[in-house]
C-alpha cells in the first residue's frame, strides 16, 4: 500500500462491561503490563469504564496495583466468609457459595461500590432522584477519587472513551478526554445501570450505562482513532455471544444476557474488516490513476475515507465457568474475583505465546483480526 504519511505505533485497549465479570480484564492488563505493553488509548463502558479509568488515571507503574486495590476493596464485604468459602469449595459445591455469595451482594451492596437505598425506591415521592433505583453509588464517587489520578486523565497522557446513553434521547454518547475534561461522574454515567443504579447528571443531562445500547465501545475506537497509526487492539470482552442451548430456566436467564451483552462485537469486527479491506482496494486503485483523476473532487473525498495505517485487532472473550450463574455479573466474591483475574492473565498469556505469528500477520496484511479462543485453543487451556 502506498501511504501519504508515515506511521506510527499505537497501543488500544477496548473493554466491555460486565459487572464481577472485569477482574478479567484488570488480569488480562496486569499480563500485557509485565511485558511492557501500555496503552495509549483505553476505552470502556460500565465496569470496563472503571478499568479503562484506573489504568489511564495511573501511571504504567502502578496502574496494575490499583486495579488490584479495587478489586479487592469490591469484594471484601465478608472476609471471613472468603476464609469460609476456600476452605469449604471442595464440599460443597461451587454453586452454592456464588448463590450465597450473589445473594449477600443483592441485601447489603459492594464495599466502596453501591449501598442499597433505605427506605427502598417505592416509598419515595415520584419525581424524587432517590426513588430511580436500588442502590446509592455515592461510595463509587469517593472510590474513584481515591484510586484515579484525574488531573492526569486530563492531561491527556493516554486516551481515554468511556460510553454511555443520554436518558432523555436514547442516544449512545462517549465521554472522551481528547475532546473533553473527564471528572469521576462521567465514569459513573458510563455504569449507572438501570434500575439498580441510579442516573448521573452531567451538564444538565441525565446519563445511564452504555450497556443498554451497546456494551463495546469497539465501533468509537474504529471510527475515531488515529489513522495513521499502526494500531494494535486488545478487546476484552466479558460476554460470550456463541454458548450452548440452555437446559433450564435459569440457563436461559444466563444465557440471554450473554447474547445481550455481547452486542454482536464479531459482526462488528467482520463489518469493519469489510470497509477497510474496500479502502485499501480503492488506495491501490488510487495509486494507479493518472494525476488529473486522482486531483479530482470526487477522489479526494473517496481518500479521506483511506487509513494508511495497519491495523490487528486481538479479540479475548471470558468464557463462563461451569459453575457460574446468571447472577455471574453480580457475584463479587473474593473467590471469584481472583478466578476472573487468573483467568484473563491465563489468556493474554497464551495469546502472548503466538505473538510472533501474530506480527507476522500483522506485517503481511493491512487488517488482522485474530479470535484468540479459535486461533489459540484458549477453550481447551482451562
Amino acid at each position: 500500500m502506498t501511504h501519504d504519511k508515515k506511521t506510527h505505533s499505537s497501543h488500544v485497549l477496548v473493554l466491555q462491561g460486565g459487572g464481577a465479570l472485569g477482574s478479567y480484564q484488570a488480569g488480562g492488563f496486569e499480563a500485557l503490563s509485565q511485558v511492557g505493553y501500555y496503552p495509549d488509548y483505553v476505552a470502556g463502558v460500565s465496569i470496563g469504564a472503571i478499568n479503562a479509568a484506573l489504568i489511564a488515571g495511573n501511571t504504567p507503574e502502578n496502574a496494575t496495583q490499583r486495579l488490584r486495590e479495587f478489586w479487592t476493596h469490591v469484594s471484601s464485604s465478608n472476609p471471613l466468609g472468603h476464609l469460609f468459602a476456600k476452605a469449604l469449595q471442595s464440599v460443597v459445591p461451587r454453586e452454592w457459595l456464588n448463590a450465597v455469595s450473589a445473594g449477600g451482594v443483592a441485601l447489603a451492596g459492594i464495599p466502596g461500590f453501591f449501598t442499597p437505598r433505605m427506605p427502598p425506591p417505592f416509598l419515595y415521592p415520584s419525581g424524587s432522584s432517590q426513588g430511580l433505583s436500588f442502590y446509592d453509588t455515592a461510595p463509587l464517587r469517593e472510590t474513584l477519587l481515591r484510586l484515579v489520578d484525574f488531573d492526569r486523565i486530563n492531561r491527556r497522557e493516554v486516551r481515554l472513551a468511556v460510553g454511555a446513553v443520554n436518558v432523555r434521547t436514547g442516544n449512545l454518547v462517549y465521554f472522551d478526554n481528547h475532546k473533553q475534561d473527564i471528572g469521576p461522574e462521567h465514569i459513573m454515567a458510563s455504569g449507572a445501570l438501570p434500575p439498580g443504579f441510579p442516573p448521573v447528571e452531567i451538564d444538565g443531562e441525565m446519563y445511564w450505562d452504555g450497556g443498554i445500547v451497546s456494551n463495546t465501545p469497539l465501533q468509537y475506537v474504529l471510527d475515531d482513532h488515529d489513522p495513521h497509526a499502526d494500531t494494535v487492539v486488545f478487546q476484552f470482552d466479558l460476554f460470550s455471544a456463541r454458548g450452548d442451548v440452555p437446559r433450564g430456566i435459569f440457563d436461559s436467564e444466563s444465557r440471554e444476557k450473554d447474547i445481550r451483552f455481547s452486542s454482536r462485537t464479531r459482526y462488528t469486527t467482520d463489518r469493519v474488516a469489510e470497509l477497510l479491506r474496500l479502502r485499501n482496494a480503492f488506495q491501490r486503485l488510487y495509486d494507479k490513476l493518472p494525476a488529473d483523476l486522482q486531483k479530482s473532487r470526487d477522489t479526494r473525498l473517496l481518500m479521506e475515507a483511506v487509513h494508511p495505517g495497519r491495523m490487528a485487532i486481538v479479540h479475548l472473550i471470558y468464557r463462563q465457568a461451569s459453575h457460574e450463574l446468571n447472577s455471574k455479573d453480580y457475584e463479587f466474591s473474593r473467590l471469584t474475583a481472583e478466578d476472573h483475574w487468573k483467568a484473563g492473565i491465563a489468556d493474554v498469556e497464551r495469546t502472548l505465546a503466538h505473538r510472533d505469528w501474530i506480527e507476522r500477520q500483522s506485517a503481511r496484511d493491512d487488517l488482522v483480526i485474530i479470535d484468540a479462543a479459535r486461533e489459540f485453543d484458549l477453550e481447551e487451556s482451562r
